[in-house]
């Protein structure tokens, strides 16, 4: 079945990560895969844009259930998981900024601004886990919110997310990291430079 799988995938890359987490849920190993270079651009080949990125789960019954079956906890999950969305882009307005925006057109206002959002953003994150009633985003189970959202979440601290100032994201992050599924998927160039930077340091 995971034999008849081809990932295409970069590393770190949190989407990237949230297939190979729900993959590993869903104990589909043995997948083939081909690990892809950004710096050289091969996530823009003809072969990946020829691919349809849409497609529907055909593994529902297997591994860990990843959608809830409660209407209330379901709900919960879906606004996490969209939500997460925004966390994701707040954070590449800051993260990428000097990347994406030409030297000329950069100004410090916007920076100001970008880091502004993207720091009432986490504390609101942190305010959903403060509240929650379980470990996880969207209750006491592991769920498609988790799969969504931690790759983010790791990125954050990857680029040097202050741990005391969001306390109960750090704790998020340190209490999923040995879960298998995350284990086995945590990317290899991570493991090869576990340093990170410190952009966002002062967030």
């Amino acid at each position: 079945m995971a034999q008849d799988m081809t990932l295409l995938w970069g590393s770190g890359s949190p989407p990237c990560w949230r297939v190979m987490i729900a993959l590993e849920e869903k104990n589909l190993q043995g997948y083939n895969q081909k690990l892809l270079s950004f710096e050289k651009m091969e996530h823009k080949s003809q072969e990946v844009m020829d691919m349809n990125p849409r497609g529907q789960s055909q593994f529902k019954s297997k591994g860990n259930k990843l959608i809830p079956d409660c209407p209330n906890e379901q709900a919960l999950m879906y606004q996490r998981m969209f939500e997460g969305l925004t966390l994701n882009q707040k954070m590449a307005d800051v993260i990428y900024y000097n990347w994406k925006v030409p030297e000329g057109e950069r100004h410090d206002s916007a920076v100001k601004r970008n880091r502004e959002v993207l720091s009432a953003e986490l504390k609101l994150w942190e305010g959903y886990l403060q509240k929650g009633s379980g470990c996880f985003l969207a209750g006491k189970n592991f769920s498609l919110a988790d799969v969504a959202v931690y790759p983010s979440i790791c990125y954050l601290f990857r680029f040097g997310l202050c741990e005391e100032r969001y306390p109960k994201l750090a704790a998020y992050y340190n209490s999923l990291k040995d879960r298998p599924s995350i284990k086995t998927s945590w990317p290899p160039t991570w493991l090869e430079n576990p340093q990170g930077q410190d952009t966002l340091k002062d967030i």
